[in-house]
């Protein structure tokens, strides 16, 4: 009789937060957590952005600063993946004038081949990619002598002009512990229900033994 009391208390207890109550906590804690999870995107965003502009303008030293603030950003909060990194395509695209540049001071029976290539390949890119790289070496080809020009040619990799930072699984911001605490509830719920079952459960089984 002792234990049929004590079981009846207990599931009275629990009962006085009521499981819609703790559902409602729940969807607005998500609410929030969804909301400062968006912040932190945009954040990223804003400083990608700011990348992009410093790229476009050719400063090495804003470049550098605005990606360290964009990998510091990135590092330090959730949700701030960039979806393939940034390419700092400006940059690459200077560095690639560069090297064509240097190589088209040679010699070469055919006159500035550099500049024909160019010529053919630009209208087709909007911007220096591998394929664009290809069109080049294509059109260097077709003139007997561009062999040796070729191998001088010393374009840079596209890949160190891409940049990739991870964000955490968690991060310590307003984001992150809204989560947590969305977590937390969400656990509280669980634990709620599964502990009335098996309270209610030792009470059938307590009358059947009578």
């Amino acid at each position: 009789m002792t234990d049929k009391k004590r079981v009846h208390r207990e599931i009275k207890q629990l009962q006085r937060v009521k499981t819609w109550q703790l559902i409602a906590v729940l969807i607005l804690l998500s609410f929030v957590a969804a909301t400062f999870l968006r912040l932190n995107n945009i954040g990223m965003e804003q400083r990608r952005d700011a990348v992009y502009a410093a790229d476009k303008i050719g400063n090495e030293t804003q470049i550098i600063n605005s990606l360290s603030d964009l990998q510091h950003y990135v590092s330090d909060h959730m949700n701030t993946s960039l979806d393939g990194g940034v390419y700092l395509k400006d940059s690459y695209q200077r560095a690639y004038n560069r090297a064509v540049a240097e190589a088209s001071g040679e010699e070469n029976p055919n006159g500035n081949i550099y500049k024909k290539a160019a010529q053919v390949c630009d209208p087709q890119f909007h911007y220096y990619t591998i394929a664009y790289q290809q069109c080049f070496m294509t059109e260097l080809q077709k003139y007997p002598s561009a062999g040796q020009l070729v191998d001088q040619l010393n374009l840079p990799p596209a890949s160190t002009f891409r940049h990739d930072f991870v964000s955490p699984v968690w991060s310590p911001d307003f984001a992150g512990w809204a989560v947590l605490a969305c977590l937390v509830v969400a656990l509280v719920i669980v634990v709620r229900i599964i502990t009335i079952f098996i309270l209610r459960l030792m009470l059938r089984r307590h009358y059947k033994s009578i």
